[in-house]
């Protein structure tokens, strides 16, 4: 079993930045990809972006150029830096990550972020 521990949301101006964290109890070399999804209420889950084991990066479209996806491997650790935040950001990020062996996928509990003034 794998556990992904979320932190990093809250409340934020827009325009403003946060940085949410993602540790994972095992090494995240383990994992084919991994990622954070976002859904906002009464919408769908959807991809923000990923970061493969090679360090290849995908981003939605919508947020291109202000989120940008890292990962540390010392510490297990995914980031994704959030800068020019806007109020269409609101919602709950979820880290997600999916195993080498079988594509098993892996969900953490959910960190709110909402951008409001």
């Amino acid at each position: 079993q794998v556990q992904l521990v979320e932190s990093g949301g809250g409340l934020v101006q827009p325009g403003g930045s946060l940085r949410l964290s993602c540790a994972a109890s095992r090494s995240i070399f383990s994992f084919n990809r991994m990622g954070w999804y976002r859904q906002a209420p009464g919408e769908q889950r959807e991809l923000v972006a990923i970061i493969t084991g090679g360090s290849t990066h995908n981003y939605a479209d919508s947020v291109k150029g202000r989120f940008t996806i890292s990962r540390d491997n010392a510490k297990n650790t995914v980031y994704l830096q959030m800068n020019n935040l806007e109020p269409e950001d609101t919602a709950v990020y979820y880290c997600n990550a999916v195993t080498m062996i079988y594509g098993t996928n892996f969900w953490g509990q959910g960190t709110q972020v909402t951008v409001s003034s």
